[in-house]
């Protein structure tokens, strides 16, 4: 397995190189030559991760630890007794991950060379597409922490580039995606320092930040002599150059935390000796804090909404397969220690099923189809971390996957619906004034007939007819027979996400709900009832606003010309919807529950979970509940009927208005969740207006005021000035300089008056050498005269 394993570096390199290759060659070489950089590293990279999970099930499900070439002594440092070499970890979970990522992103990849045709920096998207998968890599495949936070911050940075890529659109909306692009950066920093504030407590605690299960036999394939993972230095004897070794080994985090919990250690910190159950379950609540930035829980969640900024295959690579599942993958990662940390799993629990509640309520009233999808997201999170949290991590990790399938689906469709619109409103505007398009607007034909959109390409366009946005559901209506192929798939997504059976949602959906079930009714643990109850009504509010979406947008009449003028996408959007839509119909048989299985054809029971076992300590299945899953099912059901009897002939009143805002009794409900229960009022007000505030008076007053002008100029430059002036004027200018010119003057004075003995002539100089030399004589014999006198 060892042989296999080793090409993990690859999964990682292999889109690094995409995105170099596209840096440095890609406005030379033409989209179409960029599309196949950028499709092939991704298609190469998920080709890689396919054999060696191939070669997993072969091999005995081994956890393979590979030291990556030139970086073996990565992080050395010996007076610390650190030593740290860049490892990368191939095992079930990991295996997982690197499939979604690579699957579902090369389907993404080759969606937007379609959407994306047109674009003024199309190499640059795929540069950064074919980087953010790398990233993705790293952290899904780190086999320490530290590893594990490059890969979460570099998947933050990517974010950040992608959702305010059009940062320059017209009529303001270049601001908006960078305010968005700035928004997702900020909030998911706060979750990352409390994931790094976990990591120092890890490393304090532990001596070692690396991964390994209690009792786990790890292969480890050595490219060169490195430091052993537990930190210490040792012979090389453990490990040698080019040499493959089985070491049987109960360290790293996961084991020590395990034999440290059952003698009772305590941990030494800040002059106090803490039980180590209370230091891990410090460093769980710490890794929380990284979730809810990264995965979009309460509190940090704000920042997923506005992401739909970014393009749409953007939107559909965050919130399906990468950057917001890997809080997930976190504490699944982690799973050693969030079970032995029950209140950590309490609030874990409860954040992740009141987050399910919440953004399922706000999403019923929403009017971006983006939006609508984007709080889908944030309740389908909320979903997988209230598993988690009640230890069903095979649960969580099925629901992640079958989401990825159908959640990519609906945002690749929902940019097809956006594609399709925005060109029927070019249509409808061409016809209108019988001219083409006004300069500035790039309309260029694709394959299949239709034009790239122009709202989403022309940059710097001079504005020449009123706004149109094609995102909002108001404008649609009708696409059903427009755009067929779009609107099968995304019924086929809706009727997934909404937990309908037999699509994939059900049986990951049930498996959470199984699992809140039994935590509450068997192990009488109350955060089991309360997630129960409110994930209930999550699924209920997402098949009302799904099938609220279903109608605004395809059914019903057209309400704008754009919509009447629509046309489907080309092949290479649509084909990945079609790809996509078979995923979600037939992903839930991964993991197909025992009563369901057919062992003689093939479908075992639990598959998904008996992979995971041999990577996720707790891992387990969970029982199917047929009651259970009925109620889950006429809850789903009853909701879509609901919103059907409110939407499906009449979506919306003659002044375009929801028909929720005519019921007294529904209004004020809709409205908050419109408003989106006021959380970027509160933001603002609480969080944003007070930060703005502080920030102003340090640089106004503090800054500006006191440190500049005060500090600096009045006392150090005022001072200064003072003392200088003091010294140039007076003690210079009055002493030092008259004293000097004084002596000048005395000097010009005598030299004046001793100019006049040079007459010039022989005979005065003959007399005054006579004088001098009387004078000499006088000065000789005046002693001796004065001698004589004496006697």
């Amino acid at each position: 397995m060892e042989q296999f394993a080793s090409l993990v570096p690859l999964v990682v390199f292999i889109p690094l190189l995409g995105m170099l290759l596209n840096m440095f060659l890609g406005k030379y070489i033409g989209e179409r030559g960029v599309a196949i950089i950028a499709v092939l590293a991704s298609g190469l990279a998920f080709g890689t991760a396919l054999t060696m999970a191939a070669a997993m099930a072969g091999f005995g499900y081994p956890s393979v630890i590979i030291n990556v070439p030139l970086l073996t002594q990565w992080l050395v440092i010996p007076s610390a007794g650190i030593y740290i070499p860049f490892q990368l970890r191939v095992d079930t979970l990991s295996l997982t991950m690197m499939l979604v990522v690579t699957g579902v992103g090369t389907l993404i990849h080759i969606y937007a060379t379609g959407y994306m045709h047109g674009d003024p920096r199309y190499p640059r998207f795929f540069m950064y597409m074919n980087l953010f998968l790398a990233f993705m890599l790293v952290l899904v495949t780190g086999n320490n922490f530290l590893i594990t936070f490059i890969g979460w911050e570099g998947v933050g940075l990517c974010s950040f580039l992608l959702i305010g890529f059009w940062f320059d659109k017209a009529h303001g909306e270049g601001w908006k995606n960078s305010n968005a692009a700035r928004k997702a950066f900020i909030v998911n920093r706060i979750g990352d320092y409390g994931f790094l504030l976990a990591i120092f407590l890890t490393f304090w605690t532990f001596g070692t930040l690396d991964y390994y299960k209690p009792g786990e036999a790890v292969v480890v394939r050595d490219q060169a002599a490195v430091a052993p993972a537990g930190g210490a230095a040792e012979t090389n004897d453990t490990v040698s150059s080019s040499v493959t070794s089985t070491v049987s080994t109960d360290k790293g985090v996961f084991g020590l935390a395990d034999d440290w919990l059952r003698e009772g250690r305590t941990v030494h910190i800040a002059n106090t000796d803490l039980p180590i159950q209370t230091v891990i379950t410090l460093i769980t609540l710490l890794m929380l804090v990284g979730v809810t930035g990264k995965s979009a829980q309460i509190p940090l969640f704000v920042w997923l909404p506005d992401a739909m900024a970014g393009p749409t295959p953007v939107s559909a690579l965050i919130h399906a397969a990468t950057m917001v599942t890997a809080g997930i993958f976190l504490i699944t990662r982690s799973n050693v220690l969030y079970s032995a940390a029950p209140f950590s799993q309490l609030v874990v629990t409860l954040i992740g099923a009141a987050t399910a509640l919440m953004a399922g309520f706000i999403a019923a009233g929403q009017w971006d189809i983006k939006k609508v999808l984007a709080y889908s997201t944030i309740s389908q999170l909320g979903f997988m971390v209230a598993g988690v949290g009640l230890g069903g991590y095979s649960a969580g990790m099925f629901h992640l996957v079958t989401h990825s399938f159908f959640k990519a689906l609906l945002f690749l469709g929902a940019g097809s619906v956006i594609h399709g619109v925005e060109h029927g409103h070019h249509l409808a505007h061409e016809k209108a004034h019988d001219h083409a398009l006004a300069p500035g607007q790039v309309v260029e034909e694709q394959a299949g007939g239709q034009a790239a959109t122009g709202r989403e390409e022309a940059h710097h366009e001079e504005p020449e007819e009123e706004v149109f946005d094609a995102q909002d559901m108001r404008n649609m209506g009708g696409l059903r027979h427009k755009m067929p192929i779009t609107y099968w798939t995304y019924l086929i997504g809706m009727l997934a996400l909404s937990g309908i059976f037999p699509f994939a949602g059900f049986w990951s959906k049930d498996e959470i709900l199984g699992r809140a079930f039994t935590a509450g009714s068997l192990d009488g643990r109350i955060e089991g009832e309360i997630a129960l109850l409110l994930l209930l009504a999550a699924a209920g509010f997402t098949g009302f606003y799904m099938w609220r979406q279903i109608c605004l947008v395809f059914l019903s009449e057209s309400r704008t010309d754009g919509a009447a003028n629509a046309v489907e996408s080309g092949p290479s959007m649509t084909w990945p919807l079609i790809i996509l839509a078979f995923l979600s119909v037939f992903g839930g048989w991964l993991n197909l529950p025992e009563a369901f299985a057919i062992p003689s054809i093939g479908f075992l029971p639990d598959r998904l979970t008996g992979w995971l076992e041999h990577s996720v300590v707790n891992a387990q299945a969970q029982p199917f509940n047929v009651l259970l899953a009925l109620t889950a099912l006429a809850i789903a059901i009853g909701a879509i009927l609901a919103a059907n009897s409110i939407y499906r002939e009449h979506p919306l009143t003659k002044k375009g208005r929801d028909r929720l805002q005519l019921m007294p009794e529904t209004r004020a409900a809709f409205n908050l969740a419109n408003a989106k229960l006021y959380w970027d009022e509160m933001y603002a007000r609480f969080v944003g207006q007070p930060f703005n505030d502080i920030g102003i008076f340090l640089a106004d007053t503090v800054d500006q005021r006191f440190w500049h002008d005060f500090v600096h100029n009045t006392l150090i430059a005022g001072s200064f000035n003072a003392l200088a002036g003091f010294l140039s004027k007076s003690v210079d200018l009055l002493i030092i300089d008259r004293s000097f010119l004084n002596i000048g003057t005395i000097v010009a004075w005598t030299s004046e008056r001793l100019r006049r003995i040079q007459t010039g002539y022989v005979r005065t100089y003959a007399f005054t050498l006579l004088l001098g030399v009387l004078m000499v004589l006088l000065l000789i014999l005046f002693p001796i005269v004065q001698a004589m006198l004496s006697r």
